[in-house]
């Protein structure tokens, strides 16, 4: 039983290696993940500058004067994390105009999965503190540390425990893009057959074909 169920996931790894196998050269990958993570910055960066912008609003609003110490130090707290999530996702950006031409996509690379990591975790932290700091003003205290371990919680769930439990999914015997490459395949071995089986009529030696 142990050596069967060895061979098997043996065949499903290597099936899975040639469903999602590309006709790419490595630099044309490098290439692709550099775009995909960029994709991923954006996202982030948009979601942090929303948050980012509305607490630096905050000081200007007249009740702010009305927060307690623990409140404001809080919203410090919150300040410092997004200006710092700010410049890790712009990390990228000053990383690839050093390193530009210079042939090391793949510390660039490297470098952009490192930001997007670390821009995540901070947008968890800004996404928490947030609005625990409103649940605060609105509601009160023990509301405020609810709602920031829900959030905390959720997270943790979302950020993690969601793409590992998505990692452990098989994939399917099949995917779109194998089955086209089938039909082609095949399509292309029946052109050939009826090829080799169909008589050919040359004509009377000398005269033009038709």
């Amino acid at each position: 039983m142990p050596s069967g169920t060895t061979e098997r996931a043996t065949e499903r790894k290597s099936q899975r290696h040639l469903l999602y196998h590309r006709r790419e050269t490595y630099a044309e990958k490098l290439d692709r993940n550099w775009a995909e993570i960029l994709q991923e910055l954006r996202i982030l960066q948009t979601g942090l500058q929303l948050i980012a912008g509305f607490l630096m609003t905050l000081p200007f609003q007249a009740r702010f004067t009305t927060l307690d110490e623990y409140a404001r130090t809080l919203y410090l707290v919150l300040v410092v994390i997004a200006a710092v999530a700010l410049l890790v996702v712009l990390t990228p950006l000053s990383v690839h105009r050093w390193l530009f031409r210079k042939q090391v996509k793949d510390r660039l690379v490297a470098s952009g999965a490192w930001a997007a990591k670390v821009a995540l975790g901070l947008a968890a932290l800004l996404i928490m503190g947030t609005s625990s700091l409103i649940f605060d003003v609105v509601l009160g205290r023990w509301q405020s540390l609810v709602a920031g371990g829900v959030l905390c919680l959720l997270c943790i769930m979302m950020f993690l425990a969601v793409p590992a439990a998505i990692s452990r999914f098989p994939e399917p015997t099949k995917l779109p893009e194998t089955e086209v490459a089938d039909r082609e395949r095949d399509a292309e071995q029946g052109h050939g057959t009826r090829e080799a089986h169909e008589p050919h009529d040359h004509g009377a030696e000398g005269s033009p074909a038709e």
